[in-house]
């Protein structure tokens, strides 16, 4: 078995989308998905597949929530070693933040293409810090996420791919939770 997590963009923000997590997490077991846990109100769901191909997986969920929601929600997906390298290539070191920063990582559902990188890059600034590696935007945000240039929406609009921000510690949680 395979050890995914999905990460769910934009259901329980500001009162939009909500969905309960116990629901969320009996839509995927009727795709016959197994072990299927949720984390936290945001949309995370770790499970096992034998399925091999994430981007099979990801239409096959994203699917199966619309017709089950009613609305579209976009998935983006990551393995357990794909998370665990992730943590691993975190371009921040963590243990020396100042107080008031965070780090944050924007998962990307696709590669973005090296012209958009290259645009996006032009936006840096003096508040926050941020790196493109793979398909994460890894973002050192000093004033708050939410006064953040690099916002969910600003990263998609830029970079012209789907995507999904967590906080560190979300993401290391969820990285434990798949290592099952």
């Amino acid at each position: 078995m395979n050890t995914y997590v999905a990460m769910l963009r934009g259901i329980n923000v500001s009162g939009q989308k909500i969905i309960k997590m116990d629901r969320l997490k009996s839509i995927f077991e009727s795709m016959q998905l197994q072990e299927v846990t949720t984390y936290i109100q945001s949309g995370n769901v770790i499970f096992e597949t034998t399925e091999t191909n994430p981007i099979v997986l990801r239409d096959r969920i994203e699917s199966t929530l619309k017709e089950a929601l009613g609305y579209d929600v976009p998935v983006v997906i990551r393995s357990s070693d794909e998370l665990d390298e992730v943590i691993k290539l975190n371009p921040f070191a963590v243990a020396e933040l100042k107080e008031g920063e965070k780090v944050y990582v924007t998962f990307l559902a696709s590669q973005p293409t090296a012209e958009a990188v290259e645009h996006f890059e032009s936006y840096g600034n003096d508040v926050d810090d941020f790196r493109v590696l793979n398909r994460e935007v890894y973002i050192l945000s000093r004033k708050g996420y939410g006064k953040s240039l690099f916002s969910n929406n600003f990263v998609e609009k830029k970079l012209k791919v789907t995507a999904t921000t967590r906080n560190w510690e979300t993401v290391n949680k969820l990285a434990d939770l798949s290592r099952r």
